[in-house]
Parts: C-alpha cells; structure tokens; sequence
C-alpha cells in the first residue's frame, strides 16, 4: 500500500529449477494473527521435512509437462485402481480430454462435479471420513486422494490452455505449496478480518494461506462451477464449508489480478446475489470466502521487473521447488513428481 509501512514477521526463500538452475524467490510475510499462526506452523513443516506435494504444486501453466491428457490418464488410473479394490465403490466413468472439455473450450463442469463428488464419497468430511477410506488400504487411499488433486489441477490446466489462446495475460498459474500430513491449527474470530468476497482477486505474486482443510467446495467455487441460478439443496457436490481450519500450506498467485476490471466487478456482484438468494450474508466473513493473504513476493528482487510475460518466462523453466528457507528453518527436496518411485514415497508417507 502506497504510503504505508507494512510490519513483516520474515522473509522467506523458496528455490525453484535445479540445483544447476536455481531461481530464489523473495518472500514478505506480513505480521497479523493469521500470518503468526502459518508461519509458525510453516516453520515446523519446514524444520521437521514433511513431504512437499510436487505432484500437486504447479498449476495453470498450459504448457508444462503436467498437460490435459497426462491428468485425464491420471484420474483413469486412480478410478481403476479404486473400482478394482475390495472397498465396494465402483465408478463407471472414464475421462478424456473430449468429454472433460466443454463446448464452448472450458471445462466440463458436469464430469468433474461429478469427479468431485466421487472424492466425497469415497473421503468423506472433516470428522466424519466415509466407511470406504476406512475400509482402503494406503493405496487404494491415495488413489481417492488424487481424484480431488487432480480434479482441481485439470481445471486450472483447462482454463489457462484456454486463456492462452484467447485471452493470453488472463492464463491462471500458480503455486501451491502442500505437504502431506501437515498438522492443522484453528481459526480464530481475528483472523476473519482477512476473508471476504473482494479477496477473492488475488494480486500477483501475493502469498495466501492454503485452501480449505475440511472436505468440501468453497462457495465461490459452486457458484463458478455450478452456475448463477444453482441452489444449495440441488447441488452435485455434496458438501460445502467454511474454512474452520489451516495449516503451513501456502498459495502464490502468478497471474495477473482482475479486481479493477469491469467483467470481474460484476461476476462478484452477481456471486453476492447468489450468496443472498441461497441464504448467506456476502458480508460475513466467518463464511470464510476469499483468499487471506498473508504476504508477497518481492518481485523485483525475485524477478528484477514486475511485469508478468518475464515473471512467467522465468518460472514456466523452473517448475519445481528446490528448497525453502524463513530465519529460524531450512531443508531441500532433491525429489521429483516424475521419479520411478514417487507414488510409493508419498503412499509411505501416508502410512
């Protein structure tokens, strides 16, 4: 903010590329309730060395190697290890990319609801896991894992694929930095203040606490893949919460912010009478919309420029995470999304 002198509690380094090719980015976290809270949980991921999601980190960069059809071929793998399991849930569905994408070159939102709904099933919610996770063994639970993974990571791949050849600085990438077994910290009342439906524009470069811990959809997330004129009680996804829960898990945002822009003032208008019209308040903040943020990246000591097309050149040659480093924690990840035994890594580590 113009003017304004921001506390920071820390700045953090994350390393991306290779150890023959590294690019540090620069991270201001700023000190409010929240950020103490992630931070602190942050720095116990970090010094204790819990496994960074790679699989599940790079997303809406529509030319990296992780493309619509590796993920179709991914999901199709998880339903078939799933149906032939002895949990008793069978999924007849079979995903490609001519019936994940929509006729006007989006998402299919119809398939991937549905995807979606299968994950919920087969998990079940925060304190109430269905009786088929329980029944699962460690696999078959990391193959009802990647259904929503990779439901979320399709989406974003589709619509920056989309946006590259239509509307090219409107793509979508990000970053979510995810370990497995992250422990979980509470919410309080305080930490509210930083939700809301206008944060739900995210600035490029800004850091933002990780998606909701609960299973379930955030409201804007129904509201976009669902449509305008849905109803909470016709919905094809079961479940949806407000974020009562966090971990160290991060987001940064890599695309370009679209809040001054005329089409997105009025999609948030149009969310905020579907709030309404389904019974919420658009201004309570313990409905937990929107996006905390909880710093961002210094972009010219990063990048050496704040313009996007550079920022993105420099990261779409370097999507992997090296290491990370704040004041009091360190450790490197010399593992990849494509080594030979990455899914038996993470299965361990589920166990």
């Amino acid at each position: 903010m113009s003017g304004t002198k921001t506390l920071l509690l820390d700045v953090i380094e994350i390393d991306l590329g290779t150890p023959d090719d590294v690019l540090t980015i620069h991270v201001n976290i700023y000190d409010n309730s929240l950020s103490r809270k992630w931070l602190s949980a942050l720095n116990n991921l970090v010094d204790n060395n819990y496994h960074l999601e790679k699989n599940y980190c790079f997303f809406g960069f529509p030319d990296g190697p992780r493309n619509g059809q590796y993920l179709v071929d991914q999901i199709n793998q998880s339903i078939s290890a799933i149906n032939s399991s002895n949990i008793g849930y069978t999924i007849d569905n079979h995903y490609t990319i001519q019936n994940s994408v929509a006729d006007d070159g989006g998402v299919n939102h119809e398939q991937f609801n549905l995807l979606h709904r299968y994950f919920e099933d087969l998990q079940g919610s925060s304190g109430a896991i269905s009786d088929y996770y329980w029944r699962a063994d460690n696999r078959t639970r990391w193959h009802i894992r990647q259904l929503n993974l990779l439901c979320h990571e399709f989406e974003s791949w589709q619509l920056s694929w989309r946006k590259k050849h239509t509307a090219p600085e409107w793509r979508r990438p990000s970053q979510l930095m995810c370990w497995l077994n992250a422990p979980r910290f509470t919410l309080d009342e305080e930490d509210y203040e930083l939700f809301g439906v206008d944060t739900i524009n995210r600035s490029l470069g800004g850091v933002y606490v990780g998606v909701n811990k609960a299973v379930g959809k955030h409201h804007w997330e129904v509201y976009s893949d669902e449509g305008r004129d849905s109803r909470i009680g016709e919905l094809t996804t079961s479940s949806m919460r407000s974020q009562t829960e966090a971990a160290g898990d991060f987001d940064i945002e890599w695309a370009n912010n679209p809040g001054t822009f005329p089409w997105q003032i009025e999609n948030l208008a149009k969310f905020r009478e579907w709030l309404t019209a389904n019974g919420f308040d658009p201004e309570d903040k313990s409905l937990t919309i929107g996006h905390p943020k909880v710093g961002q990246v210094d972009l010219i000591r990063s990048f050496g420029t704040d313009e996007y097309q550079p920022i993105w050149n420099a990261l779409e040659s370097r999507l992997n995470v090296c290491a990370v480093r704040t004041s009091t924690a360190q450790t490197t990840y010399d593992y990849h999304w494509n080594d030979t035994d990455y899914i038996e890594r993470q299965i361990k580590c589920l166990g």
